[in-house]
């Protein structure tokens, strides 16, 4: 039901969790019950699609959309200290703090760290040369930045 901080199948749910409310009135004699439960699980699936899809269709609100940026460095796994060392002085001097730095597994020798920033506004051409003088280094492969819109 949850997917990367969305949920997901709401609807679903709510028409099961009502089937079996209306299955369990079945199965203990209340006829009325359960036909008036099928009936509000029907039109709450037939008559709501209007309202859902309409609610769809709006844009996202620019105003309420997070902004997170992030600075990767991939170097080979024997240099890998020297690059996140490297990584975090010039972020650090740049002003740049880090809330998260991530390091996962890339191909058979080299590791990816992933430094997430603390700042949601980020001056791009700023983060260009920091990434370049990063890349100049050479215990790291490869630098590049990279910015991820979340709701």
């Amino acid at each position: 039901m949850r997917e990367e901080g969305n949920v997901r199948g709401i609807n679903t749910a709510a028409t099961l969790w009502g089937s079996a409310a209306v299955g369990t009135c079945a199965g203990a004699h209340l006829f009325i019950e359960a036909v008036l439960g099928a009936t509000f699980v029907l039109a709450a699936n037939t008559l709501l699609r209007p309202v859902v899809n309409a609610l769809n269709l709006r844009p996202i609100d620019e105003q309420s959309a997070e902004v997170t940026n992030s600075v990767f460095v991939i170097a080979p796994r024997d240099r890998q200290k020297a690059a996140r060392e490297r990584l975090e002085s010039v972020l650090e001097t740049a002003r740049y703090p880090v809330r998260e730095l991530d390091l996962h597994l890339f191909g058979p020798s080299d590791v990816q760290m992933e430094a997430t920033l603390l700042a949601t506004s980020v001056d791009a051409e700023e983060l260009d040369r920091l990434v370049a003088k990063l890349a100049q280094e050479s215990f790291i492969t490869q630098a590049f930045w990279s910015p991820s819109i979340s709701e």
